[in-house]
């Protein structure tokens, strides 16, 4: 049995519809930000999408130090507070340790654990104990069957609220490769699964001094992932893809989402259509 994890008026899991978890990759400004969340919610809104709008006030895991990480952590949280606040959706954001938790959690419906800091114990128990949904992503270097031990030390918080999300697996030097297989095996453990659909395209550090990407796969792979079998997916998106200051080569234009989500639902329907619950 799936479990299903209740995130504000987000169902996600047990059979509910096709969740969808978007936004920039960093918050690059508040206006900049608030104006993304407006068109996404609305456009959610309208499509009666379950929507989570994600954005990160860090990202501490830049492969270059002069490269943008975002606002920190007091900026973004206002931002990402003003955001749930004026647009009735709910928020995901990283954390990246512990003394970011407490702060995080008053702010976001959801924790997400970033991929390299999957197997961190101190921070999986501590986003667990906060009460929060968490979702965690599976490490690049991480077999998905291993995943179970990641799941087992955040129940053992007493939190049951858990989204297990692929992003690739490391294929060398710098690329992933997108294994399907993982979804199935992830999902074995109850928890809803999300495929992280623009993440699995990335070339990590693959430009040097900056990690490349190939957005234009992206939609293919959520094509795969849907018709796997999965609870949600995961899409970063930005106006102009090409001028982001994180992940440019990898984040969707907001444009395309529309026409790759009427597709996503299509497969969905098709793929698991006695699951499948309105």
């Amino acid at each position: 049995m799936h479990r299903v994890v209740q995130i504000g008026d987000v169902a996600v899991g047990g059979g509910r519809p096709l969740a969808l978890i978007a936004g920039p990759c960093v918050i690059e400004s508040r206006g900049a930000s608030l104006r993304l969340a407006a068109r996404l919610s609305h456009w959610a809104a309208q499509r009666r999408i379950p929507f989570i709008f994600k954005a990160s006030y860090d990202k501490a895991n830049r492969t270059s130090l002069s490269s943008f990480r975002g606002p920190g952590l007091q900026k973004g949280l206002e931002i990402l507070a003003d955001i749930r606040r004026r647009y009735h959706v709910p928020v995901l954001t990283d954390v990246h340790s512990v003394a970011e938790v407490e702060r995080a959690a008053a702010v976001a419906d959801v924790l997400q654990i970033p991929a390299f800091l999957c197997r961190q114990t101190d921070l999986l128990l501590a986003a667990g104990a906060s009460g929060r949904a968490v979702n965690v992503k599976k490490g690049q270097f991480l077999a998905p069957w291993d995943m179970r031990f990641v799941v087992e030390k955040i129940e053992s918080t007493g939190n049951r609220r858990i989204l297990l999300t692929e992003r690739g697996a490391s294929f060398g030097y710098n690329n992933l490769v997108a294994d399907m297989r993982s979804l199935l095996i992830m999902r074995e453990t109850g928890y809803p699964v999300i495929f992280d659909a623009t993440h699995s395209v990335q070339r990590p550090g693959g430009m040097g001094t900056r990690s490349g990407g190939d957005a234009c796969w992206a939609p293919a792979l959520a094509r795969a992932a849907v018709a796997t079998g999965c609870d949600g997916v995961f899409l970063e998106t930005h106006f102009r893809p090409a001028r982001a200051k994180s992940d440019a080569a990898n984040a969707l234009p907001l444009s395309a989402l529309d026409g790759l989500w009427q597709q996503l639902t299509a497969i969905d329907a098709a793929a698991r259509p006695q699951e499948r619950r309105k």
